[in-house]
C-alpha cells in the first residue's frame, strides 16, 4: 500500500483544478486509495504551463476506452458496464461493434486476453485518478473505421469497412490502434511529475507495446503488410511532417518492431494522437472515432497542414 507522503503528493499532483483536487482527496480518504485523512496539501502552481498528471492519466483514460469498446465487443460481443463509463464530462454511448466470428483459436485467445487487458487499464486509471476521472466520450466504432481504412486505401471510396467481419479486418483494426498508444504514453511521460504515477504509466506502455508485437506479427503472418505499410503512412500523414510510425516490413525483411536509428520507439504528442482518432491533420476538438471529442482539457488536435 502507498505511504501517506506519497499519497499525498500523488492527489496534489493528480487534479486538474483545486475542485478537482478536493474531490479527489476526498475519494481518496473514502473510497479510493483509502490510507490519507484529510490533512493539508501543498497547492499545484497555477502558472505551471505544463498538463497536470491528472489531464495526462485522463487523457489516456479516454483512449482506453476505446480500446476497450473495441477489443470487448470483439472477443465478447459487449461493452463496457456503464459503471466503468462514469465521470465528470458529458457520458457518450457506443455506435458500432459486435463479437468477430473467429475461425483461429489463436486469434480468439488473443482477442480474449487483450479485451481483460483493456478493460484493466480502464479500472486501473479510474481507481487511480478517484473524483478527478472522466466518463466516457461518444465512441463511434463504425463509419469511423471506414473513414480511416479509405484514407489508408484499403477500401474504395465507395466502400465500407467492417472491422468486425473476419479475422483478417479485426487484426487491421487493431493496428490502428496499439502502435498509436505506444507512442502516446511514449510521449507523455516526460509530462508526468509524479513517479508513483510515471511508473503505472510505463507499466501501461510496457503492455501496449506487447499487444502490438503480438497484433503485427499476426498481420505479417498472414501476409497482410502492404495493407499495414498503408494504415501506418496514413497514420503519418495525419499526425505531421515527422516520421514516427512504421509498417512490418516486406516478404523478405520484418519489422516487426518499428523504432528510430537508437531502436528507441517512437513518440507522439496528445495533440498527434488526437490527430489520429479525430481522423484529421487539422486542429480540431472531435472527430473519427470521437465524434463529439475526447473529455478532459487535453483535446486538441495539431495543426499539420
Amino acid at each position: 500500500m502507498f505511504g501517506k507522503a506519497v499519497v499525498r503528493d500523488m492527489i496534489s499532483r493528480s487534479a486538474e483544478n483545486e475542485n478537482d483536487r478536493r474531490v479527489f482527496l476526498k475519494s481518496a480518504g473514502v473510497a479510493g486509495l483509502g490510507v490519507l485523512g484529510a490533512g493539508s496539501m501543498g497547492v499545484l502552481d497555477p502558472a505551471a504551463a505544463a498538463p497536470s498528471d491528472a489531464a495526462v492519466l485522463n487523457f489516456a483514460l479516454n483512449l482506453e476506452y476505446l480500446e476497450a469498446e473495441f477489443y470487448l465487443q470483439a472477443a465478447f460481443g459487449r461493452g463496457l458496464d456503464n459503471n466503468l463509463t462514469t465521470g465528470s464530462g458529458e457520458r457518450g454511448g457506443v455506435v458500432g461493434g459486435r463479437e468477430v466470428k473467429f475461425k483461429s483459436p489463436l486469434i480468439r485467445k488473443i482477442a480474449t486476453e487483450i479485451a481483460k487487458d483493456e478493460l484493466d487499464h480502464v479500472k486501473f486509471l479510474r481507481a487511480a485518478l478517484g473524483g478527478a476521472k472522466v466518463s466516457r466520450p461518444k465512441i463511434n466504432l463504425k463509419q469511423s473505421f471506414t473513414a480511416a481504412a479509405r484514407a489508408a486505401g484499403l477500401v474504395g471510396p465507395n466502400e465500407n469497412f467492417d472491422p468486425y467481419a473476419n479475422e483478417n479486418n479485426f487484426l487491421l483494426a487493431a493496428f490502428i490502434f496499439e502502435d498509436v498508444g505506444v507512442t502516446a504514453y511514449k510521449g507523455a511521460a516526460p509530462l508526468i511529475n509524479n513517479k508513483t504515477f510515471l511508473e503505472a504509466a510505463a507499466g501501461l506502455l510496457a503492455v501496449e507495446a506487447y499487444h502490438a508485437g503480438i497484433i503485427r506479427t499476426n498481420l505479417y503472418d498472414r501476409g497482410l503488410q502492404k495493407q499495414a505499410r498503408a494504415i501506418a503512412d496514413a497514420r503519418d500523414s495525419l499526425d505531421g511532417k515527422s516520421m514516427n510510425d512504421g509498417g512490418i516490413g516486406t516478404k523478405k525483411m520484418t519489422n516487426l518492431i518499428p523504432a528510430n536509428r537508437n531502436s528507441l520507439a517512437y513518440s507522439r504528442s496528445g495533440g498527434q494522437v488526437l490527430n489520429i482518432v479525430y481522423l484529421t491533420p487539422e486542429s480540431k476538438t472531435r472527430g473519427g472515432f470521437f465524434p463529439a471529442g475526447v473529455n478532459g482539457s487535453i483535446n486538441r488536435s495539431e495543426a499539420n497542414g
